[in-house]
C-alpha cells in the first residue's frame, strides 16, 4: 500500500446480524473497531458460538495497534477473547464495557494479561495516523460511543449501535452537538447503523416502557416475574424503582442478570434501593404480592434462569397459578420456537405472559428508525456513506435514506458486505477487491474448540441421513472372516435387524472382503475405503439414502 491511501475493511456484521468489527488501514497501521459473535442459525448442529474469521488480522498482525470497543452487547464484544487469543493488542473501551469484557476473559486462560485501557466520552485517542473522538450515544446499554476518527484523508464517523432517546432515564443525552460540530467542518465518510432501517419514524424512548410497567405493578395480585435482558440496566433500574415504589421486595436470578447488575452498581451506574434485595431462596417463603423475581432468559434459552423455572427444574423459584411473567425483551429472529415453547410451559401452569407488542410496550428497541437515520444523516452530511450493522435488505434501504444528501455534498455511497474493502486517496473512493473473511464455529465455549467445516458436514449428514457401522471380525493369522458381517445402524429406518436389506447389505460386505487380494485386507485403510464404496452403491441404489458408513474391523 503506498502512503495516502486509507482502506475501510468490515470484518463481520454487514449482510448479517452479530459479528461485528471493522477494520481501518491507513499506509501499514491498522485499528480495529469491534469484536462480536453471533448465535448459531439452526443448520450448525451442536456449535455453541459464532466468531468472525480473523484471518486478515492475522496476515497483517503487525499492522494491528488496537481494538477499540463501542459498546458492551455481545455482538460487539463477544469475539474479544478469542481476538485476544490470536492477536495480543491494548483494547479500549467504556468501564462498563471493559468490565463485560473482563467478565468473558475469566472464562479463558489468556497466557498474558490484556491491556484493558477505560476511555469516556468527549476523550481523544491518539494511535499511529488516526486522532479517535469519543462521543456519548443513547442505546439500549449504557455507556455506548460513536467515535469520530481523524486520518490524515479526513474524518471517519462510527455511529456504533445508536437511537436517538430525548429522553433517555439515566439523563445522559446522544451528543448530537459534537456530531454536528464535525459535519460542519466536513465528514470524509460515514459508516453508521442499519438494524432498524426497514421501520418507519422514531424509536420510541426508553421512558415509554414505564407506563406499562407501573400498569404491570398496579394490576399484580401475585409474584411478578420480569425478565429483560442482562444487560438493560435502564430496564433493571426501573424494575428496582417500581417494587421499592409498590412494596415489593427484589430476588435477582441468573448468572448474567446477577453479575452485570453487580458490575453497573459498582461503577455506579445501577442505583439499588435500600432493602428491596432479597435472596433468591428467601422468594417463595414471602407473600406472593410482596415478591417481584428479575431473571435472565429472555430468549427461551435452553438452561436458563426462566426455561427452567418454566418447567419445574429451579431450585428456588416456581411459576404458580396466577403469577404474571413479563418477556421485556424482543423475540430475536430464530428464537422463536424456543420461547414460544417456554411461554406454553409458563402458561399451563396458569400464569399470565405478557410479551410482544403492546400499547404502551412493555420493550422499546435500542436502535434507531429512519427519521433518526436521517438525523444523523443531516448532521454529518458526509461525502462518502456507507451503512454497517444488518442484513442486506437493511443496507441497501438505508443507502435510500441518504439520497437526498446528493444536492448537499453526498459523492456516493457503498452498500458493502463483509470482506469488501472501501479504499480512499486524494482521488476519492472506491472498492478495491475483497479480503478474506467468515466465520469460526466454537464447541462448547471453549476458543481451542474451533470446529471445522467438514465435523458440521458430517453432523449434518448424520441428522438427516443416520449412520451405519459394517463390523467385520478378521483372523489376525489367516487374514479371514472368522463370521458374517454384522452390520449396526442409527437413524437409518430402513436397517431394521433380520430384514432382507440388512443381510443382502451384509452379503455385499463380505463379497467385497472375499474379492480383496491378501495384501489389501492388510492394509486397513485399503479395505475400510473398499468397503464404504461398495456398501453405499447397495444403499444409495435401494433406499436413494445416503447415511455415513463407518467400517469397523476388529482383529481376532
Amino acid at each position: 500500500m503506498t502512503e495516502n491511501k486509507l482502506q475501510v475493511i468490515p470484518l463481520g456484521g454487514l449482510g448479517e446480524f452479530g459479528m461485528n468489527m471493522t477494520a481501518l488501514r491507513y499506509a501499514d497501521e491498522i485499528i480495529v473497531i469491534d469484536s462480536g459473535m453471533m448465535f448459531p442459525e439452526d443448520e450448525l448442529l451442536g456449535v455453541d458460538l459464532v466468531m468472525p474469521d480473523l484471518t486478515f488480522l492475522k496476515e497483517n498482525h503487525s499492522q494491528v495497534k488496537a481494538l477499540i470497543l463501542t459498546h458492551g452487547h455481545e455482538d460487539h464484544i463477544g469475539a474479544v477473547p478469542y481476538f485476544l487469543t490470536e492477536i495480543r493488542v491494548p483494547v479500549y473501551g467504556t468501564a462498563f464495557t471493559l468490565a463485560l469484557v473482563e467478565r468473558r476473559l475469566e472464562e479463558y486462560e489468556l497466557e498474558e494479561e490484556p491491556e484493558l485501557n477505560i476511555i469516556k466520552p468527549k476523550q481523544i485517542l491518539e494511535i499511529g495516523p488516526f486522532k479517535i473522538e469519543c462521543i456519548h450515544v443513547t442505546h439500549s446499554i449504557v455507556s455506548a460511543l460513536a467515535l469520530a476518527i481523524t486520518t490524515p484523508l479526513g474524518v471517519i464517523i462510527h455511529t456504533g449501535d445508536f437511537k436517538v432517546d430525548p429522553t433517555p432515564t439515566d439523563n445522559e443525552l446522544f451528543d448530537l452537538h459534537t456530531l454536528a460540530d464535525y459535519g460542519k467542518r466536513g465528514v470524509l465518510l460515514l459508516l453508521s447503523d442499519s438494524t432498524n432501517a426497514d421501520r418507519p419514524g422514531y424509536t420510541e424512548s426508553e421512558r415509554a416502557v414505564q407506563p406499562r410497567m407501573e400498569d404491570i405493578f398496579s394490576r399484580a395480585q401475585r409474584r411478578l416475574m420480569i425478565s429483560c435482558f442482562s444487560s438493560s440496566i435502564h430496564r433493571i433500574q426501573l424494575v428496582l424503582d417500581l417494587s421499592a415504589q409498590f412494596g415489593r421486595k427484589v430476588a435477582i436470578v441468573g448468572r448474567s442478570m446477577t453479575s452485570v447488575s453487580e458490575i453497573a452498581h459498582s461503577l455506579g451506574l445501577l442505583e439499588i434501593p435500600d432493602g428491596v434485595l432479597i435472596r433468591p431462596q428467601e422468594a417463595m417463603g414471602l407473600a406472593p404480592d410482596k415478591v417481584t423475581v428479575l431473571i435472565s432468559g429472555t430468549q427461551g434459552e435452553p438452561m436458563s434462569a426462566l426455561s427452567r423455572v418454566a418447567v419445574d427444574n429451579h431450585k428456588h423459584i416456581s411459576v404458580e397459578e396466577g403469577d404474571t411473567v413479563v418477556l421485556s425483551a424482543r423475540i430475536i429472529p430464530g428464537n422463536e420456537k424456543g420461547i414460544f415453547r417456554m411461554i406454553d410451559h409458563m402458561a399451563r401452569r396458569g400464569a399470565d405472559v405478557l410479551y410482544g407488542h403492546m400499547n404502551p410496550p412493555v420493550h422499546v428497541s435500542g436502535h434507531a428508525s429512519m427519521e433518526e437515520m436521517k438525523l444523523v444523516l443531516n448532521l454529518v452530511r458526509p461525502r462518502y456513506f456507507m451503512p454497517i450493522h444488518g442484513e442486506f435488505r437493511q443496507l441497501t434501504k438505508h443507502a435510500r435514506l441518504a439520497e437526498h444528501l446528493r444536492a448537499s455534498g453526498l459523492e456516493d455511497t457503498f452498500v458493502m458486505e463483509s470482506g469488501d474493502v472501501l479504499e480512499i486517496d486524494h482521488h476519492g473512493a472506491r472498492r478495491a477487491g475483497k479480503v478474506t473473511v467468515g466465520r469460526v464455529c466454537i464447541d462448547s465455549g471453549s476458543v481451542d474448540d474451533v470446529v471445522e467445516e467438514m465435523v458440521i458436514r458430517d453432523r449434518r449428514h448424520l441428522s438427516e441421513d443416520g449412520i451405519v457401522l459394517p463390523i467385520i471380525a478378521i483372523n489376525r493369522q489367516t487374514g479371514r472372516m472368522e463370521s458374517l458381517p454384522e452390520i449396526v445402524s442409527r437413524g437409518f429406518a430402513l436397517a431394521e435387524e433380520g430384514s432382507d436389506f440388512m443381510q443382502a447389505a451384509r452379503q455385499v460386505v463380505a463379497k467385497t472382503l472375499e474379492a480383496s487380494n491378501r495384501e489389501e485386507k492388510t492394509d486397513w485403510g485399503v479395505i475400510k475405503e473398499k468397503i464404504r464404496a461398495d456398501l453405499k452403491r447397495y444403499i444409495v441404489k435401494e433406499t436413494s439414502r445416503r447415511p455415513l458408513i463407518m467400517p469397523v474391523i476388529l482383529e481376532v
